[in-house]
């Protein structure tokens, strides 16, 4: 009993080094500085209108009088002021602060122009592409590499999330009596000991929010795969929706424009409880109307929501309340402000900030712990290869020829036989990972007792990775099936691997039914 005790052990130290050890360490070099660096710009856009407002304060603030114009009012007035001023977006900024002015984009020449929202004089201009929030911004989604480097964003941040899993995995104990040793740093122990325990420490505690940061980093980079997942789980056809967002204005040669405060009465007949944030003006005979509409408490930026309405006839043409499904409008509303921590104001952007700055800290007592290893090994390898030679022969280590010896021994069970196993063994994993799931994002809004909203959001978005990687799975599982076995090549770990993906799936896609197809208004 003894020696099988032993065995168990060991073959569970080598799993661990093998598997999650192997994607953790590899992963971490390939990606972690990036991952670091995207971690930092991260946490200073947190504040991102704060730092913006303050550093340019003769831009924004403005000398509050009795009441703000609407923008129906103060259009008409820009426009006779500034005839040459070209308006493709007027942006209301925080239209309930009395001392901040609205803003115009004009999208071709990226010029900022700031209007007194009492007097509809201007208050200053600049070239957005040039502040300093746009260069951290862009720095964050792209890091300044046109077109390549939103997607070596996107893909850090899946990076980040497997790493944030891999970790976790390789950080729970052999033994319970050891939690209390990973759970802290000691002291007392040596500068190795002490950065060892930084590492493990900070991963655990922080991996929640890491994990639910990278998870919405990867849906905004990736939005025109996601989206239609979202939409295709819940029913929709993203096809029928991508007409709608497409939708024109009816021009014909007799059609007039209607007036700024028709297009403006139709929307709040739509949505009476809510107020414009801000307007995308038509670009064109066939151009729409977009108006950007905020309502509601949560989150606590305010609930966005969106308007397509025709500019000749103010026929609404999308109406995101209706047209989208829940997890639609929990996208509009919720992915931004989860991303940044501002869905429940200072307590989530305070934890935002530091979870930011977590994948440079692990970055770099990961480092520390790494090379030295590295190191070491890389002596280690040149001594053996010296050794060998001196033999005149390489031999196999006895331990990886008994486990190789092992391996062609054991007989492999049936496919079908052995993907139910897996199957069943992946129900168990998934109902684990569904429930740290939903706790991650409730953890993230515990603090600001918004709980049960990104608790939600997080298994919804997980379900669309979840969907994606099964993909994967099985386009595997076919070539396996097809162009593998045929010829006694096929490998029973891609079958494992479709067969948990395959788990996953039917785990993440019942719990999203019963999330976000019930009909409760919870976005």
């Amino acid at each position: 009993m003894k020696s099988a005790g032993n065995s168990k052990k060991i073959n569970w130290a080598k799993h661990q080094k093998r598997w999650f050890g192997k994607w953790h360490l590899y992963l971490g070099i390939i990606a972690g500085a990036i991952v670091a660096f995207v971690g930092v710009t991260g946490s200073i856009l947190v504040f991102q209108d704060e730092i913006d407002r303050a550093l340019n304060p003769k831009l924004f603030e403005v000398v509050a009088q009795k009441q703000k114009m609407p923008v129906e009012e103060i259009v008409p007035i820009i426009k006779k002021n500034y005839p040459g001023l070209k308006i493709d977006y007027l942006m209301l900024n925080n239209f309930k602060n009395p001392n901040e002015a609205y803003s115009v984009l004009n999208l071709k020449s990226e010029e900022e122009t700031f209007i007194n929202p009492y007097t509809g004089k201007t208050s200053g201009k600049r070239i957005h592409t040039s502040s300093f929030i746009h260069v951290v911004t862009e720095l964050h989604r792209t890091l300044l590499i046109p077109v390549a480097g939103r997607y070596i964003c996107g893909l850090a941040s899946l990076c980040l999330l497997i790493l944030t899993i891999s970790g976790l995995r390789l950080w729970i104990p052999k033994k319970w009596k050891q939690l209390k040793t990973v759970l802290t740093v000691k002291f007392s122990g040596s500068f190795k000991r002490q950065n060892y325990d930084w590492h493990n420490s900070l991963g655990f505690y922080s991996s929640p929010i890491v994990a639910i940061l990278s998870l919405t980093g990867f849906c905004i980079t990736f939005s025109t795969l996601v989206i239609p997942f979202l939409f295709l789980l819940s029913g929709k056809s993203p096809q029928g929706v991508a007409q709608l967002l497409g939708a024109k204005s009816a021009w014909h040669a007799q059609a007039v424009p209607l007036p700024l405060h028709a297009i403006t009465a139709a929307a709040k007949q739509k949505m009476p409880n809510a107020y414009i944030g801000g307007i995308a003006f038509p670009t064109d005979k066939t151009g729409t109307y977009r108006l950007d509409m905020l309502s509601g408490n949560l989150p606590k930026v305010g609930k966005r929501e969106m308007l397509v309405v025709d500019q000749y006839t103010a026929k609404t043409l999308l109406n995101s309340r209706s047209d989208f499904p829940n997890v639609g409008n929990a996208y509009l509303s919720w992915l931004t402000p989860i991303h940044y921590g501002s869905f429940g104001g200072r307590p989530t952007q305070v934890i935002a900030i530091i979870a930011g700055l977590m994948p440079l800290a692990l970055f770099i007592t990961g480092f520390i712990i790494w090379w030295p290893r590295y190191k070491k090994q890389k002596r280690g390898k040149k001594r053996k290869l010296k050794e060998a030679l001196q033999d005149e022969q390489i031999s196999v280590p006895v331990s990886e020829q008994e486990e190789k010896s092992a391996i062609e021994k054991t007989p492999r069970p049936k496919l079908g036989r052995y993907f139910l196993l897996q199957f069943k063994s992946g129900i168990k994993y998934a109902a684990v990972i569904l429930l740290v799931s939903f706790i991650m994002g409730a953890l993230y809004g515990l603090p600001s007792g918004i709980i049960i909203q990104p608790a939600i959001f997080v298994v919804a978005f997980s379900a669309v990775m979840v969907c994606l990687n099964f993909i994967c799975a099985l386009l595997a599982e076919l070539f396996n099936l097809l162009f593998l076995l045929p010829f006694k090549k096929g490998s029973h770990r891609i079958t494992r691997y479709f067969a948990i993906s395959a788990a996953f799936l039917v785990c993440y896609l019942t719990a999203y039914m019963i999330l976000l197809n019930t009909g409760l208004e919870i976005f």
